[in-house]
């Protein structure tokens, strides 16, 4: 395989991403990253802006839910891992559903979140390869992966 594909899905309020980015960058790996639009208003409001005007919230929020679903469903079906941040901050339900449909679809599923949400995401966790905590662990799990490479280990 030349590149590895993996999509990074879920909390949009901190620099996650792009410490990955970073992370994988530093690591030379052969890694492609993808995402979801993160700019939250632009996302919450596609579909209206391209479709056209809603007056009920409802069908503003269903327009652009669907709107985004073509780039979310195109991008975890075209990868080859898929991460799943969940933040502290905010519920994530799109990327519970995220989870839940990467796992549906067979792919390699990472997880990631803090202490405070194991419980809740008992469920989610037990269809992922791999919790993690930090961006850090995510890349580390990516170099493993790809080049067999382990800190501290020679071969």
């Amino acid at each position: 395989m030349d590149s590895w594909r993996v999509y990074l899905s879920g909390e949009i309020h901190t620099d996650w991403r792009e410490q990955i980015e970073a992370g994988v960058k530093t690591a030379g790996l052969p890694v492609v990253l993808s995402a979801p639009v993160t700019h939250h208003e632009a996302s919450d409001d596609c579909g209206v802006a391209i479709l056209g005007a809603e007056t009920d919230k409802f069908w503003h929020d269903h327009k652009g839910a669907k709107v985004n679903a073509i780039r979310t469903r195109t991008l975890i079906e075209k990868a080859d891992i898929v991460v799943v941040r969940f933040g502290e901050q905010y519920r994530q339900w799109n990327a519970a559903f995220d989870a839940g449909y990467a796992a549906a679809l067979g792919k390699p599923l990472i997880v990631m979140h803090g202490p405070a949400h194991q419980h809740a995401l008992k469920e989610v966790d037990a269809a992922a390869l791999a919790v993690a905590e930090t961006p850090e662990q995510i890349v580390a799990i990516l170099d493993y992966v790809i080049n067999s490479k382990l800190a501290g280990y020679t071969q």
